[in-house]
Parts: structure tokens; sequence; C-alpha cells
């Protein structure tokens, strides 16, 4: 169950329309997990500073069980997400940071339980 939060300091006018749902596929494919079970959150209008600028940034978590603990996983990873973030936002690789963080299954409560016992 990844997921993913998109925190960006592009206003939401500079959003592509429809980009949750190809963020969602787009992770799926890179995390190799069902797209139905991807949960995808983006915050535009951030503030957000990076190599001391304000210029337009983004921050992309990264979430998820069995597929984010290691190097080797996360530099396939980064290379993916980078290249969709670079041509969905027009941001340049500086620009974007992206953060990985591994779940256990009893970290992630659903159905009034956590994901070990489902």
């Amino acid at each position: 169950m990844p997921f993913v939060e998109l925190e960006t300091n592009l206003p939401a006018s500079r959003i592509p329309a429809g980009l949750e749902n190809r963020l969602c596929a787009a992770t799926a494919t890179i995390l190799d997990k069902p797209e139905d079970r991807v949960s995808v959150t983006i915050r535009p209008g951030m503030t957000l500073l990076m190599n001391k600028s304000t210029e337009p940034c983004a921050h992309l978590l990264v979430s998820s069980i069995g597929v984010v603990g290691t190097a080797e996983q996360n530099r396939t990873h980064s290379a993916s997400f980078f290249k969709f973030l670079t041509e969905e936002l027009s941001l340049d690789q500086d620009r974007i940071v992206i953060r990985f963080f591994p779940l256990e299954a009893w970290q992630i409560g659903k159905k009034g339980t956590v994901m070990t016992f489902l």
C-alpha cells in the first residue's frame, strides 16, 4: 500500500489537471504495486525553501511496504520518479527532492486493524 505525497510551492493553477491520477499510475508502475492500493496526496502552494531559494521546487515522499528499503531499490525508483516529475511539473532535477520511507505492515491502519492482520 504505497503512499505518495507531493509538496510544492507551485500554485494550484500550475499543477497539471489530472496529475493525481497520472502520479498514481506512475507510482504503481515504478513500485510494481496495484494501482488501486496507491494513495496520492498533492499539496500545492506550500511555503518551501530549497538551496536558499524559494524558486519553484517540489518534495516527494514515498512510503511503502517492501519496495523502498534499500539504496539499490531507491536508486531505480528515484530515476523514474525524477523523470515523471520533471516532465509533469517543468522543474529541473535540482529543484526536486525525494524521500523514501520503508513501512512495516503494523504501521498502517486499515478497516479497524493494521495491515498485519488483513
